[in-house]
């Protein structure tokens, strides 16, 4: 009888982490064969890691790079589907764009999960050329700005229905480091993320006079 409970209450817990999951991760999911031209159709090619997987994809920099740039994209969809975050950065400087793929979305293996998603976006970060300057669109802010004092744009959603904007406020009031603030009023969660060439341009802008290699700069 105690063994019969064990086992069924190992079954739900199991059941109970499935649907858990199921109710963060939205994965779009693509096999293999399909992933590389639905890719190339954008103009991205395979990212890999030195074991040959594809982690991510790559928009190569229309001249010299002076930058790359990593964006680690939201919950839902997968890497491929970011053209709309990725071209206006391409377009607004001379920059590599890599798009990282989580676990267990587009054609990589695996399963998504916090712990998971942390430890491919270190190994990202880590596998991006060194000897220039790495910009990192989205994160894990309120972990990640506690160890940070470099130049931070922020973007809030006057409406998000997801993220309270009094959130972002109280992370952009509580950040010490060169910052630079834009409430886009009557914006949703997902109104912000696609801007325009000009608007990255201005934000490169900041970054590069509030970076460390600049002492004395103000925002």
């Amino acid at each position: 009888m105690l063994l019969a409970l064990g086992i069924a209450y190992g079954l739900l817990v199991v059941v109970a982490a499935i649907f858990q999951r199921r109710l963060i991760y939205f994965p779009r999911t693509i096999p293999p064969e399909l992933a590389e031209p639905a890719a190339a159709s954008n103009g991205l090619v395979p990212w890999r890691n030195p074991a040959g997987q594809i982690i991510g994809w790559k928009l190569p920099a229309a001249s010299a790079p002076t930058a790359s740039v990593l964006i680690a994209h939201g919950n839902a969809g997968c890497a491929i589907d970011r053209g709309y975050l990725a071209g206006p950065i391409h377009d607004a400087a001379a920059v590599d764009v890599y798009v990282l793929e989580y676990p267990g979305y587009g054609a990589r293996g695996g399963l998504p999960g916090k712990q998971v998603f942390f430890a491919a976006g270190e190994e990202a970060f880590g596998l991006m050329p060194n000897g220039r300057p790495k910009y990192l669109v989205r994160f894990h802010p309120a972990a990640d700005l506690g160890k940070y004092q470099g130049p931070v744009k922020m973007v809030i959603a006057g409406a998000d229905e997801i993220i309270p904007p009094m959130s972002g406020q109280k992370l952009f009031a509580e950040y010490h480091g060169p910052k630079d603030l834009q409430v886009i009023s009557g914006a949703r969660h997902n109104d912000v993320a696609a801007q325009s060439p000009d608007w990255w341009r201005q934000t490169f802008s900041f970054w590069r006079q509030n970076h460390p290699a600049n002492p004395g700069r103000s925002p």
